[in-house]
């Protein structure tokens, strides 16, 4: 079950990091409170995960599954560059976050 906490607290990660773009400084009030609530839900359900995880995999995993979705989102939705290192650098982190999850059990 923690690794169901944690991959979906990655999930959330994601969606605080896009909603950022769109709060507009905090300024848009609707994605401001969602990306708060992202915010809030993300934190609570890595801190499940750790229960049983060790923190150092759960914390490596919880932000490379963010990072790894805000750049594919950031590609998709906000037009950002996909050349083949930028590419290559997210395989990379794909890699350790398997490595870490499969290192770890």
């Amino acid at each position: 079950m923690a690794w169901t906490y944690l991959v979906l607290a990655g999930l959330f990660e994601i969606g605080w990091a896009i909603g950022l773009k769109y709060t507009d400084g905090f300024t848009r009030i609707l994605p401001s409170v969602l990306t708060a609530a992202s915010m809030i839900v993300s934190v609570l359900l890595l801190g499940l995960a750790l229960k049983s995880l060790p923190v150092g995999t759960g914390y490596a995993v919880w932000t490379g599954i963010g990072t790894v979705g805000t750049a594919i989102l950031g590609i998709i939705l906000l037009g950002e560059p996909a050349t083949a290192a930028r590419l290559a650098c997210i395989g990379l982190i794909v890699a350790g976050i398997l490595g870490l999850k499969l290192a770890s059990g």
